[in-house]
């Protein structure tokens, strides 16, 4: 490896890995992420202006592959990175409230662990303009290269709300004034029923398990996907962009 500024160190603990042209472009260009370290060929980082301040690392393909995980697309560029600062449930929503047409939706995660379905919500939130996402803090994955690569750059401009307790913070959306959808199968109201004109807070359980019992006692309204009976289910990362689009729609 070739080397521009600092000697290369081990990565720190806590500090994620972004790989990929989206990934790392987005967050060379979001003023609230701290990049530490970028490793790329020198064909891949040609186009990038990157800082001075940030060290450089020339590498061969083969030497990137080794510091990412196996067969990872890193596309000749690796990145790492500070987790972005916390942001605060009630200042989230405190957005819109003093305009009455915003009806940005509101998208709320239980225990939805996997991270490519959280990237890929990340990417359908951002393209269709969600106020943001709320997940439990334990019970969704960390920050992290799977994630950035799937939301393709959304990670660096939804903004994701970890909470301790998703009843408690479905109770503070419902003050703020979002009616709380939450979607199942088993319902016998459509979504586009259960929406209405109001803000939504979109709720979607995990594959499998679903909501947990007291996340749907949490919401306003359950509903469905109008889907073929062909079809069991969908993704949840299907769901929520149908869900998202539904909403971005409505009359």
């Amino acid at each position: 490896m070739a080397k521009r500024g600092h000697r290369p160190s081990q990565a720190a603990a806590g500090r994620p890995r972004f790989w990929g042209r989206h990934a790392v472009a987005a967050a060379l260009a979001n003023p609230e992420r701290v990049v530490r370290k970028i490793w790329g060929t020198r064909e891949a980082l040609a186009p990038f202006a990157i800082p001075s301040t940030i060290p450089v690392v020339f590498a061969e393909v083969t030497d990137l592959a080794r510091l990412v995980p196996a067969d990872a697309p890193h596309q000749g560029m690796v990145a790492e990175v500070d987790p972005l600062e916390d942001t605060w449930l009630g200042d989230l929503l405190a957005q819109g409230r003093t305009d009455p047409d915003d009806r940005r939706p509101l998208v709320v995660l239980d225990q939805v662990t996997d991270p490519h379905n959280v990237g890929a919500i990340l990417r359908s939130a951002a393209a269709f303009d969600a106020l943001g996402l709320v997940t439990q803090d334990r019970h969704a994955p960390p920050e992290g290269g799977v994630i950035a690569r799937a939301a393709s750059g959304a990670l660096e401009s939804v903004p994701w709300i970890r909470v301790v307790n998703l009843a408690r913070a479905l109770e503070e959306i419902a003050e703020a004034g979002f009616w709380r959808v939450g979607l199942t199968g088993e319902a016998p109201m459509t979504l586009a029923e259960a929406m209405g004109g109001q803000r939504v807070a979109l709720v979607l359980g995990a594959e499998g398990e679903g909501m947990r019992a007291n996340t749907e006692v949490h919401c306003d309204q359950l509903a469905r996907l109008p889907i073929s009976a062909k079809v069991e289910s969908l993704n949840v990362s299907n769901a929520a962009a149908i869900a998202l689009y539904a909403a971005a729609t409505r009359g």
